[in-house]
């Protein structure tokens, strides 16, 4: 049953006006409606504290970025939000903690134009545990989807990669202590942008995109697969953030291939797209790297400067290995 102490909660940090149009928090269920000729998108995402977040991490922060993954997975299919709903269970109620997490979440939840509609609140949990779903629209028969890549597409990969993989690396002492570097790339870890404009503008141009959150091998590896095709990957091309320079290249070609956490979006789309391309990355700001092509086959090869495959020791995060 629940306490008025839930109501209470909820009224104080997330209860907010819904939209016009919308029936938002204060009934059994949310309304909404999909423009006449768009297709509804729905994604949900689960962050637990100790795999996905560190415990003493600013809650501000884990508002934002627990948002944020989730409008990443919009934009993968090309889709604008409509809205979204948080569940969210707490080992007890910190007021601090809440209104900062709070701050966080609908701080993004403005800028993407995704109000939050509805959730749950629950305690009783050793720790804390938030499962975010996320409702957007897309035009019909224009979802960028995995199934839809093609033989001889080119690759592309928006932004750079590797920051987060190794902010977290610093973060857990694997890497030795450089808090230089770790001030470069902390907040590519802690307050990922989801490319929602990107997503929108790749829809009808593109012909298949997957957001990079697992790491760029996995991730690639669940379009190849679901496309029935292969790929080549070209090395020296990957998009490397500033972060990565002089690292050890073990660590560094490790961060670029298999870091997780850099919600960055890998599409493929017909060669004679380019230029259109090339235009978008530069009214965007955003640099959107061609990094390898898609080919007849199956699996993935990662070639040198020189067409040599590279050998690959490890392809991304895994949710069920050692927690943080």
């Amino acid at each position: 049953m629940q306490s008025q102490g839930e109501f209470d909660l909820i009224a104080q940090y997330f209860k907010r006006p819904a939209p016009s149009g919308m029936l938002g928090i204060g009934d059994d269920c949310a309304l909404l409606s999909p423009a006449q000729g768009w297709d509804l998108a729905v994604s949900t995402d689960m962050l637990v504290e100790g795999r996905h977040f560190f415990a003493d991490g600013d809650p501000r922060l884990l508002g934002h970025k627990a948002l944020a993954v989730n409008l990443s997975d919009l934009a993968a299919m090309g889709a604008r939000p409509l809205a979204c709903t948080l569940a969210i269970s707490l080992p007890r109620v910190d007021a601090d903690w809440l209104q900062a997490f709070a701050d966080g979440f609908h701080a993004l939840s403005r800028d993407a134009h995704c109000p939050l509609i509805g959730g749950d609140t629950t305690g009783g949990a050793d720790q804390i545990i938030l499962s975010i779903t996320v409702m957007g629209e897309v035009r019909r028969h224009q979802a960028l989807r995995r199934a839809a890549a093609r033989l001889g597409d080119d690759l592309w990969v928006s932004g750079t990669l590797g920051a987060a993989d190794i902010a977290l690396r610093l973060m857990l002492g694997s890497l030795p202590p450089d808090p230089a570097r770790l001030a470069l790339c902390r907040n590519a870890l802690e307050a990922p942008m989801p490319r929602l404009k990107l997503g929108r503008y790749l829809a009808g141009v593109a012909h298949a995109a997957i957001d990079i959150s697992d790491g760029l091998l996995q991730d690639l590896g669940h379009l190849l697969d679901a496309s029935q095709c292969a790929a080549d990957l070209w090395l020296d091309s990957l998009p490397a953030h500033a972060a990565l320079q002089g690292l050890d290249e073990a660590v560094r070609r490790d961060a670029l291939l298999a870091g997780g956490d850099a919600y960055e979006l890998c599409f493929a789309a017909h060669p004679r797209r380019r230029e259109q391309i090339d235009t978008l990355s530069r009214q965007l700001a955003l640099p959107i790297t061609r990094v390898g092509t898609l080919r007849s086959g199956s699996g993935l090869r990662v070639l040198d400067a020189q067409g040599q495959e590279v050998s690959i020791q490890r392809r991304g995060f895994d949710h069920f290995a050692a927690p943080l």
